[in-house]
């Protein structure tokens, strides 16, 4: 590799790793406190960098809560069709996608903060979020409860978006109480007694 091959990959390198550090340092300062409350100096103090050099990275407050979520859906969305390429029965699939959602979430709190209260913070940021990587994430459960009735798995009487909002909303409640609770207990076992509701009103 040449000499300026090298540097390049370096200069691309710090970039990545620069960008990175700011991103975890805004999940760890939203979740404490509050994204409106939040400041870009408080961003930069935490990451360890000056006030302007985030700027060379995120034009805003707002881009970096954008950038975020971004990240992390699209994390959610490579890890969870990865898991799930190799599973062949419907349920089996749903089951690994409502596991792998609570174990996300469960292994960072402060991320889990954020997805829960920061980002519903105002109607236009929900708007936002609503597309994207969130509306891709619902369409691969939807997709796989569609299947799943065309191989005669789920009752065809009910719509694969509407089951798919369902189960997504009884996780994200789960997150929300996991949250709140002033008691720890573990998060991921509860995907087993959403599935256990949620299979009752689908299966055939």
């Amino acid at each position: 590799m040449s000499k300026t091959l090298r540097s390049n990959v370096s200069v691309r390198v710090a970039v990545v790793d620069k960008r990175e550090a700011i991103l975890r340092a805004a999940v760890k300062v939203f979740a404490r406190k509050g994204f409106f409350n939040s400041k870009v100096a408080d961003i930069a103090k935490e990451a360890g960098i000056a006030d302007g050099t985030v700027y060379l990275y995120f034009k805003s407050k707002d881009e970096i809560l954008h950038s975020v979520f971004d990240r992390a859906m699209e994390e959610f969305i490579f890890e969870g069709k990865r898991e799930i390429a190799d599973i062949v029965e419907p349920d089996e699939k749903l089951q690994k996608i409502a596991r792998l959602h609570l174990e996300k979430l469960s292994s960072d709190r402060d991320l889990a903060i954020v997805f829960q209260v920061e980002l519903r913070g105002s109607t236009k940021f929900m708007e936002e979020f609503s597309g994207g990587g969130f509306a891709e994430y619902l369409d691969i459960i939807r997709q796989t409860f569609a299947d799943g009735q065309q191989n005669g798995f789920f009752r065809k009487d009910v719509k694969p978006i509407v089951c798919a909002k369902i189960l997504y909303g009884a996780l994200d409640e789960m997150v929300t109480n996991w949250i709140l609770s002033k008691k720890p207990y573990p998060l991921a076992p509860m995907a087993d007694e959403v599935l256990k509701v949620f299979f009752d009103g689908t299966k055939l």
